[in-house]
């Protein structure tokens, strides 16, 4: 989880911001993350604050896995949903933040592209589905979590993950964290999204008259 928090703290879109003069906390819905930067400075700014808080929770379970392959191979998915976790917690609750971050589903993405190969389809194509039919971005990373917990669990009891029940139920426990985590940061989203109220993100201009 340090090695993790660690990585965590490169707040990309924070250091995008101020290489543009402005705090991105101030703007838009005041989250660090890449959906109030692309609506804020636009597509580019977006996409390059999405592939550094993807990077950045790669980097973690990577460095983690080359760290300890070897010696806990029978516990080494566990420690990689520890590192993206804390990677998670620190984009979300930076230190030098007053611990003021994003929501983490970037970050999450990278965690799901870097953990299993088995769960990166029904990630994409929930997300991806979801956005492009409904254009809520909010609502694809929902979808993405409760998939992420259901498909890990089923994989786990499959046997996939190669470790014993014990560590099994300690990463189901971190996975159901991390899951009631983004729902809670996304509390406000969900009332707007019952309400019919929810903004509607899009890769092209829209975002401004939307």
């Amino acid at each position: 989880m340090v090695i993790g928090y660690v990585f965590g703290l490169f707040q990309t879109a924070y250091l995008y911001g101020k290489l543009h003069g402005i705090d991105i906390r101030n703007y838009g819905s005041g989250n660090a993350g890449t959906t109030n930067t692309l609506r804020t400075l636009g597509t580019k700014a977006g996409l390059i604050v999405l592939l550094g808080d993807i990077m950045k929770c790669i980097l973690a379970i990577v460095l983690t896995n080359l760290l300890f392959r070897n010696s806990h191979a029978d516990e080494i998915y566990l420690l990689k949903i520890y590192a993206a976790a804390g990677a998670i917690l620190g984009h979300n609750f930076p230190f030098y933040l007053h611990f003021k971050g994003g929501k983490g589903i970037a970050a999450t993405a990278g965690m799901i592209l870097s953990f299993h190969p088995y769960l990166i389809p029904m990630g994409v194509l929930l997300f991806f589905g979801t956005f492009f039919t409904t254009h809520y971005v909010s609502l694809g990373s929902l979808l993405v979590y409760a998939g992420f917990m259901t498909e890990l669990v089923v994989l786990g009891q499959l046997g996939i993950f190669g470790m014993p029940q014990a560590a099994l139920n300690e990463m189901y426990v971190v996975a159901a964290f991390l899951t009631v985590m983004a729902y809670y940061k996304h509390k406000d989203n969900i009332k707007r999204l019952l309400d019919g109220t929810e903004r509607k993100t899009y890769l092209t201009h829209k975002n401004k008259g939307d």
